[in-house]
């Protein structure tokens, strides 16, 4: 259940540890935006229900040794690495761009899920997974934001407009 109490923890905290980020890390950027406390309790809840379910999959994939810690990686690493990034860009996007940027980075986006989902299985560090998604992902978000200048103007006319 480790990895569902983290998508509940991370959607209502994500705001705070990414503000901490972006100003100690890019003080000249423009700041992102919090989602408002409403929207970001109902993704929170809307994350935990998408968590639990990838979970319960998993989960009758326990019985067959060898694939069950392949199914624990490979769904904690999309669904976490999928939701965290979201949440990180949508600081800076509307949620259509950000699940569009998200897809069109998915296999990066993947492969920090995997390293969210490492985190995730080791015990007692794993309760700082919160904190060490959302940053990472809000650095994430900032380094393809940067490599990619088609996504890179939305957030920058988004503020102007």
């Amino acid at each position: 259940l480790i990895s569902p109490v983290t998508a509940v923890i991370a959607g209502l905290f994500l705001d705070d540890v990414a503000e901490v980020v972006e100003k100690k890390s890019y003080p000249d950027d423009p700041p992102g935006r919090a989602m408002p406390m409403g929207e970001a309790v109902l993704s929170s809840i809307k994350f935990f229900g998408v968590v639990i379910a990838g979970n319960l999959i998993a989960l009758f994939l326990l019985l067959v040794p060898g694939i069950n810690l392949i199914a624990f990686f490979l769904v904690n690493g999309y669904l976490l690495g999928r939701e965290f990034f979201e949440f990180a860009a949508m600081r800076f996007r509307s949620p259509a761009d950000a699940r569009l940027f998200r897809v069109k980075h998915r296999t990066t986006v993947f492969m920090a899920g995997l390293v969210i989902a490492a985190f995730l299985a080791v015990p007692f560090l794993n309760l700082l997974t919160p904190l060490f998604a959302a940053s990472m992902m809000v650095h994430l978000h900032k380094a393809v934001s940067r490599r990619d200048p088609s996504f890179a103007a939305s957030r920058t006319e988004q503020l102007r407009g």
